[in-house]
């Protein structure tokens, strides 16, 4: 493959007395012609050898097909009122609706018909107490950065906004629906409806990711932030200093712990915390006296599952949600004295998303299920009966096929056991085999509905999910042992995966794949520059890759609690020590790659990929091919269905033609029957992403 030249500047940063290298610097100015004539280039290469990909269409179709499911979320109750979105097969994007009694479902917020050409996302929402108003944030052309919005939910009017900068913010309204506390510019402000958003009071200036809350009377506020791997934490009793100048009480500050807090209805405070249990623990206390010397624990730690959530139902009775080696447990237990009663029946050994209830109390609880072959479904769990019962179903019905899941246990290098789930076919013998991991951010690697997956495993591939440490499989601990200093643990951890899966015979090094999205995007990197005989092709989406300049672009400052920073002499060696971008060997064999940037990622800069994309080609002695897949107006998260099936799809061909899979893909244009599927009990839908 002959590739567009990029020239090889001598460009050299001297940090803390080491020569680093960047000839390639050029690239990160995306609108010079220089950059923008190689971008054309590469586009031009992409396409080309796109067209040579073999079921392309066969892969877009089963793609397709598997994600017209659909999605369904739970319940968000104000009184009567049912707020919740849906997505059918028609829709490119969630439409957010409401419903009471004696109404038919109603559209609120529907970005396909904001925009028909697919660029605008719903990204956040939350009522006020009484469902009157409704704060909602939108974004285009995927940059995440948000205009909030407040709309009269009888008139379906909007009444305020749009009020810029606002990413992903969460919103706590005050009782009286008149004002809100949200983040704007990083910042806590409040915001009283009908003044200027320049005129807000900003309670709390440092630029960070904060959490809010405000309990069900209206008295406390709750505030979190994210610091060095924990968070910090304030309370403020609302009902003795006025809102624009909160007196805020510091709960915890410094301690490398997380702690979430809530308010519960019945005026304790509840915290869920890693204070002196890494998995975990729900503890309980006083807002008077909201220290922790003044805690009490209700719900101790568990040897071997994460606790994550919880809820309060009529009994009264405690619902706590776990994650044991990635697989969601709810538990049942006295409020009063937090003794364990008993289990919440589930579908399967699948995930369950956040709980819901009603603000004002009852016997119902309804939370998201889905696993490998089961689209998201909204259950309902009955206090009275002990019962689970299906609530609402995704709307629409898919044959997906019949598949074994394996849960396995392999050492990495230093001896740490490692999980592994790993989807196949039945059958026997080595196959092309797609290994994905993440492993950082203290996020796990848990049970889902795949459009991405299951069309590999039906034509025969494994597909296989590494628990790498760095991830929240296990815990905070497992979480700090693949951050900073020993970030290595995680790429370790992943390249012992591949060799479990090349020795247990269910692959083979010219038959394996790596691949990851964003920070799994940086455990890609890494693993083609440090093992690259172990894959036959990796594809790298969205990814960091320059972990010496990654905190000078888009969101790569809130990160230096994870990663390290290179203005630090010692935290610079270690992001050297793997920064795939300064690994890049000349001469070296590397496996086919794909690396995938969207032109409107305000997290992570396309910049990175460019980087590696021409450090790649310019060093590979092999014939195997290093393309790029640059996608304008999307971005780092959500987008619009066609939108994702057609990066899914062609992530699958090029993975296929690289590791020998073949084509046992139907005829794009061949009728399926779907299997029956269960009718839901009368009720709504919701979102699973509210805030939490």
């Amino acid at each position: 493959m002959i590739y567009p030249p990029a020239e090889r500047e001598p460009v050299v940063d001297h940090l803390h007395g080491r020569a680093v290298p960047d000839p390639y610097r050029w690239l990160e100015d995306a609108a010079s012609p220089r950059t923008r004539s190689w971008l054309a280039a590469q586009d031009e290469l992409w396409r080309g050898h796109a067209a040579t990909l073999a079921g392309r269409d066969g892969w877009h179709a089963r793609v397709a097909e598997l994600t017209g499911v659909g999605m369904a979320g739970p319940p968000l109750w104000r009184g009567d009122r049912r707020f919740f979105t849906r997505r059918t097969a028609e829709q490119e994007h969630p439409v957010l609706y409401t419903t009471a009694p004696g109404e038919t479902d109603r559209a609120l917020v529907d970005p396909g018909t904001l925009d028909p050409g697919g660029l605008t996302t719903l990204d956040h929402w939350q009522p006020d107490a009484e469902g009157r108003l409704l704060a909602y944030q939108l974004s285009r052309s995927g940059d995440e950065r948000s205009h909030l919005y407040v709309m009269d939910v009888g008139s379906g009017e909007v009444v305020e906004g749009p009020i810029d900068r606002c990413r992903y913010s969460p919103v706590a309204w005050l009782p009286d629906g008149k004002a809100f506390f949200y983040v704007r510019d990083r910042r806590v402000c409040l915001h009283r409806l009908g003044t200027a958003a320049e005129d807000d009071a900003v309670i709390l200036p440092d630029e960070r990711s904060y959490g809010l809350g405000v309990s069900p009377d209206g008295r406390w506020l709750t505030i979190s932030a994210a610091a060095g791997g924990g968070n910090d934490l304030w309370l403020a009793d609302l009902s003795a200093s006025p809102p624009e100048r909160p007196a805020l009480r510091v709960i915890q500050r410094g301690t490398g712990a997380v702690t979430v807090p809530a308010v519960g209805p019945d005026g304790r405070l509840y915290l869920l915390t890693t204070v002196d249990a890494p998995r975990g623990r729900l503890c309980v206390a006083d807002p008077e006296r909201p220290e922790p010397d003044g805690w009490t624990e209700l719900v101790g730690p568990d040897p071997e599952a994460v606790i994550g959530d919880f809820a309060i139902a009529d009994g009264p009775v405690l619902l706590v949600g776990w994650t044991r080696h990635a697989t969601s447990e709810i538990s049942l237990h006295d409020l009063a004295t937090g003794e364990r009663l008993g289990e919440v029946p589930l579908p399967g050994l699948g995930s369950t998303g956040r709980m819901s209830t009603r603000p004002e109390g009852g016997p119902e609880v309804w939370f998201t299920y889905t696993d490998s072959v089961t689209p998201g479904s909204v259950h309902r769990y009955d206090t009275r009966t002990g019962r689970t019962s299906l609530w609402a179903a995704a709307p629409g019905a898919v044959e997906v096929p019949e598949l074994e899941t394996h849960r396995l246990v392999y050492a990495s290098a230093d001896g740490t056991p490692v999980r592994m789930v790993v989807l196949a076919r039945p059958g026997e013998g080595p196959r092309p085999t797609i290994l994905y991991g993440y492993g950082g951010f203290g996020r796990p690697l848990v049970p889902s509905y795949s459009s991405y997956v299951l069309p590999w495993v039906e034509a025969g591939g494994v597909f296989a999910l590494a628990q790498l440490r760095g991830g929240g499989e296990e815990g905070a601990e497992w979480h700090r042992a693949g951050m900073l200093d020993r970030k290595q643990n995680a790429f370790d951890d992943f390249a012992a995966a591949a060799e479990h899966l090349i020795a247990d015979g269910w692959t083979t090094a010219d038959q394996l794949a790596a691949c990851g999205e964003s920070n799994g995007g940086l455990l890609v990197g890494a693993a083609l520059t440090q093992r690259p005989e172990l894959f036959a092709a990796a594809v790298c989406s969205a990814p960091l890759l320059d972990m010496v300049r990654y905190e000078r672009f888009g969101m790569g400052p809130s990160w230096r609690s994870e990663y390290g920073s290179a203005d630090d002499p010692e935290q610079l060696g270690w992001l050297l020590g793997y920064s795939p971008y300064h690994r890049v060997v000349d001469g070296a064999d590397y496996p086919a790659t794909l690396l995938a940037t969207f032109g409107g990622d305000s997290r992570v800069d396309p910049l990175h990929a460019r980087k590696m994309c021409a450090a790649l080609q310019w060093a590979t002695s092999g014939s195997r091919p290093v393309v790029l897949r640059h996608e304008g107006d999307v971005g780092h998260g959500s987008r619009a269905v066609s939108r994702s099936v057609g990066l899914a799809a062609d992530m699958l061909a090029f993975l296929a033609r690289h590791t020998g899979l073949a084509d046992h893909l139907p005829d794009p244009g061949q009728d399926r029957k779907p299997e029956p599927r269960a009718v839901p009990e009368p009720g709504g839908l919701g979102d699973p992403s509210r805030a939490r």
